[in-house]
């Protein structure tokens, strides 16, 4: 989102993201007749900036910065013991969660749910609409209880790789994408393409330190990768079980952030894990 800070001499500054809209459309200035003193995409800069310029051009200071102007009400969730009610349609949920981000509230059973950019996801998918009032849905208590559980056990492993078999996501991409054409008219150049546009929003995201961002990157990085391995010739469960018995036992240390090994043969190469693979077709 891109925020400009316009200047229509003599008599105001403002802020707004469509210039046309706001500046020619709602108070009847063309371009020629007003001027940009800067543009943005950080609401907090530009929020700072505004009232700094309105103070160094002596013009009337707004009493609320601008970055406040869109701060939704806290959304008032309804728990009973079976489920938790929030007042909006379904098709508007997510944006409101995520405005809603850091809320909580406890069930009378004893849970108690934060609203987090890890939780949204499985409540936008798992809501549904009530039989009483459309402008409102809901999910199961119980349900979600297990989900966030789930989320934050630790990972347990196996000794052939990661446990991965009754991790339905996967099937559910390839099942996504299949149907979108993307295996019938997509090639692993498209793909990769396509890896390194999400890696890009993942880098921007990291240095806006965006939480919500940051988990949408990555899931959509997850997403491509699924797609670039199945159009190579491989299930993604294949490569991460090769990368995990190549890196299970390694050895090394952590350098300047990063971790680095040590040098030496490894048992468990990602050659020999396919050679095995191909030897029990």
């Amino acid at each position: 989102m891109t925020y400009h800070i316009y200047h229509i001499p003599g008599q105001k500054i403002g802020v707004t993201r469509n210039l046309n809209k706001r500046v020619t459309e709602e108070q009847g200035f063309l371009p020629g007749e007003y001027e940009v003193l800067f543009t943005t995409d950080d609401i907090e800069e530009v929020s700072q900036m505004e009232i700094e310029l309105q103070q160094s051009y002596g013009y009337r200071v707004d009493r609320q910065l601008y970055k406040d102007l869109f701060k939704p009400k806290q959304m008032r969730i309804n728990a009973t013991e079976q489920t938790s009610t929030f007042p909006v349609p379904v098709s508007k949920l997510k944006g409101r969660l995520m405005d809603s981000i850091g809320h909580s509230w406890v069930t009378p059973q004893g849970y108690r749910f934060t609203i987090t950019a890890a939780s949204i996801p499985w409540i936008v998918s798992n809501a549904r609409e009530s039989m009483f009032n459309t402008n409102r849905c809901y999910i199961y208590n119980e349900a979600f209880n297990k989900h966030m559980q789930a989320l934050f056990e630790p990972q347990q492993h196996v000794e052939s790789g990661l446990r991965l078999g009754d991790y339905e996501h996967f099937d559910n991409i390839r099942d996504w994408a299949s149907k979108r054409g993307i295996y019938a008219k997509g090639d692993v150049k498209t793909q990769y393409a396509k890896l390194m546009e999400e890696a890009g929003e993942l880098a921007k995201a990291i240095l806006k330190e965006d939480e919500i961002e940051f988990v949408d990157a990555i899931g959509d990085c997850v997403v491509v990768l699924t797609n670039l391995a199945h159009l190579g010739g491989y299930d993604i469960e294949e490569c991460i079980e090769a990368a995990w018995m190549q890196i299970a036992n390694r050895k090394g240390q952590m350098i300047n952030g990063s971790f680095v090994k040590q040098t030496m043969p490894e048992n468990n190469t990602i050659s020999d894990y396919l050679k095995s693979k191909t030897a029990t077709l």
